[in-house]
């Protein structure tokens, strides 16, 4: 019997430590740790350092807390030692004050939307800059929301609107220098509102009156006028903070819960302990009293308004002088056009306009390889004029050379059979702007060749493009058993996905206008003598777009199919799914595969379908990340297909976790015993 007890005493013990202990998965460990890069490491987070094992159970310091539940972080507050101090932003880093220049708020959010189980989010002067982009929405389950004293302008985000669970919402002490969203009213459960201290204009909504579950309304230290909404509606108001703003007119009803204003209405009216309202630095008038002089209202209204056109061409003059030392960011690659030569698909002013979102001075050798004409004669003699040797197969655009220059330089020549006629004119601005399409991940363009004539009206017949020669090969055959020797194993294969992942994400992002339908195969990613992947094939239709329309609607049964095969998430999708499974299976055929990724929802179906190479290279986790992209990226909705930005990400962060799990094995390899 006293065994029985002591048992029953030691397994509810158990059971209590356990109900108590939250070890946390480590796929969000993970991505707590790149937060923490991505912030730059601030000192509350130096307790991290040594306890990534258990970041749940840490014994909280008094600027930082990590809650969790179930596995999964579901409270995380930061308070670090960069508050919003200084007078003016102009959207650039502050030396000390903000994050360096390489932060970038959009990776930032992207990261810390991985933590999808987050209530409680609190990030409080820690010197993030930027937009908040729209993809916080993501963060579902958000009741309380602060990111205070941080460097955000712009508007927020309208996204926004579907945390239909946020009961907190607090943004003081930044930039945001847009109107206070009409939008907020579809918070529903919202509590607290606090925009206090920030650059926000025009007047305040109308809907806000709506949110009939607010406590406390702060929006003081604003650039607000016109007329204030009735908010008699907001029964349960104990808070309202609206000084140093610029409203006018007469002071509307307000709720009976917050008293009666007192007879100075410079003053605060305090109602209770946890009731107050504050209307001071404004410009009402109650019961024909007016709050200030009309020559105070005008004299405020005049300043403010000065300050703000001055602190606009200050950030402006800093734009320029800032740009111009960066040998300008954005640059304009062509002419204006004539309107008599509008071609359907790309409208003349956007290829007039057409601009290279570049960072060409930063990527390397890419910027080396120079862009020229060619003659018809110099591509002849390159290729012993088209000799059979020198074909190296065609595609459905034309054929493909390999030729050398009088210098000696070995290249590749497309020829390009134009079944439209364009003008020289119109070709050579669309060839200005494939020309402009330079990164590490695209396979560099040196020239093209126009064969047809030089005058305006000729006919063009063909169309040559000169690319530097890759010589190691297209990925496809380094996934093939017929090389045994060349196969890749996982974390090579994930570095060549990255790079084309990159290239696609700079042609959809990085050129306007953005380039698609790339034509993303594996037998288009090439390798150079460093194994680092090329994509070639990509930015033809910015030349062909007008025939491959023609060619779509010319078939009405196969426009489902012409819209997936245009679309570079779904083929990209393919490229990973054959670097799953390998060539062999993968050329079964689209039905096949899409039918069979149900098997990779199961140990024993991945064993069935997964190439052996990369089962035996890839950790589960690193694989499963992978298969979970691939599976949104053949989606046959294209609604549901994420964006490159994400498949990027994901990729990144798999590969991460790989390299993580490759450097463990390797220390267990070394650390283990030898027995001679």
């Amino acid at each position: 019997m006293g065994c029985s007890t002591t048992f029953l005493l030691v397994f509810l013990s158990w059971l209590l430590f356990a109900s108590r202990t939250h070890q946390l998965r480590s796929y969000e460990t993970q991505v707590l740790l790149q937060l923490r890069k991505h912030l730059e490491y601030p000192i509350p987070l130096n307790v991290w350092e040594n306890n990534t094992d258990d970041l749940c159970n840490l014994s909280s310091p008094p600027h930082m807390s990590i809650k969790c539940e179930d596995d999964s972080v579901t409270e995380l507050r930061i308070v670090g030692d960069k508050p919003a101090k200084v007078s003016e932003f102009r959207g650039f880093p502050v030396p000390n004050q903000t994050l360096s220049p390489s932060f970038s708020i959009d990776s930032f959010v992207t990261t810390l939307t991985r933590l999808s189980s987050l209530r409680v989010l609190s990030l409080v002067s820690l010197g993030i800059w930027g937009s908040l982009p729209d993809k916080i929405h993501r963060l579902s389950s958000l009741e309380a929301l602060d990111m205070s004293s941080n460097f955000m302008f712009g508007s927020i985000p309208s996204e926004m609107s579907r945390l239909v669970k946020l009961q907190t919402l607090t943004f003081d002490e930044n930039f945001f220098n847009d109107t206070v969203p009409e939008w907020l009213d579809s918070l529903t459960n919202l509590t607290t509102l606090s925009l206090k201290n920030n650059r926000l204009k025009g007047q305040v909504p109308s809907t806000l009156p709506r949110i009939s579950t607010l406590t406390e309304l702060g929006l003081s230290h604003n650039l607000l006028s016109g007329k204030l909404p009735d908010l008699s509606s907001l029964s349960n108001l104990q808070l309202l903070d609206l000084r140093e703003n610029n409203l006018d007119s007469e002071l509307p009803p307000l709720p009976e819960g917050l008293g009666r204003l007192p007879n100075c209405l410079g003053a605060a009216a305090i109602a209770g302990d946890n009731i107050m309202v504050d209307i001071r630095g404004n410009c009402f008038s109650i019961e024909d009293r007016d709050q200030h002089p009309s020559r105070y209202c005008k004299d405020i209204a005049k300043r403010r308004s000065t300050v703000k056109e001055i602190a606009v061409l200050a950030g402006l003059l800093v734009y320029c002088k800032k740009h111009h030392k960066q040998e300008v960011l954005i640059q304009h690659i062509a002419p204006k056009v004539k309107q008599d030569d509008p071609p359907s698909g790309i409208s003349p002013e956007l290829l007039a306009n057409a601009r290279i979102i570049s960072q060409a001075a930063k990527m390397g050798n890419q910027s080396a390889l120079p862009y020229r004409v060619f003659s018809v004669e110099e591509l002849e003699e390159a290729t012993k004029n088209f000799d059979p040797s020198t074909f190296l197969g065609e595609g459905p655009m034309g054929k493909v050379y390999k030729g050398r220059l009088e210098n000696g330089t070995l290249v590749v020549i497309r020829s390009l059979a134009l079944h439209r006629k364009y003008s020289i004119r119109n070709l050579r601005l669309r060839l200005d702007l494939l020309s402009k399409l330079r990164h590490p991940h695209l396979v560099g363009l040196l020239g093209h060749c126009i064969d047809g004539g030089v005058q305006d009206d000729s006919t063009i017949h063909r169309l040559f493009l000169v690319q530097e020669f890759v010589p190691n090969g297209n990925f496809r055959s380094h996934l093939s058993e017929n090389s045994p020797e060349k196969i890749l194993k996982w974390s090579d294969r994930l570095a060549i996905l990255i790079g084309v992942a990159k290239a696609v994400h700079f042609l959809h992002t990085g050129v306007i206008p953005p380039s698609f339908s790339n034509r993303l195969k594996t037998n288009n990613i090439l390798l150079d003598e460093h194994g680092i992947a090329k994509l070639s094939d990509y930015g033809i239709s910015i030349i062909t777009d007008e025939t491959e329309k023609s060619e779509a609607k010319g078939d009405t049964t196969k426009s489902g199919h012409v819209e997936k095969l245009q679309d570079d998430v779904y083929n990209f999708g393919f490229i990973l799914l054959e670097s799953l499974v390998g060539p062999i299976v993968s050329g079964k055929g689209e039905a096949f595969l899409l039918n069979e990724m149900t098997s990779f929802n199961s140990q024993d179906g991945r064993l069935k379908i997964v190439d052996p190479i990369v089962l035996t290279t890839s950790s589960q986790e690193s694989l499963s990340i992978v298969i979970s992209i691939t599976n949104k990226c053949i989606s046959p909705e294209s609604s549901n297909r994420p964006s490159f930005e994400d498949v990027l990400w994901n990729l990144q962060y798999a590969a991460q976790v790989q390299a993580t799990a490759d450097a463990d094995q390797k220390s267990e390899t070394t650390s283990r015993p030898s027995f001679s």
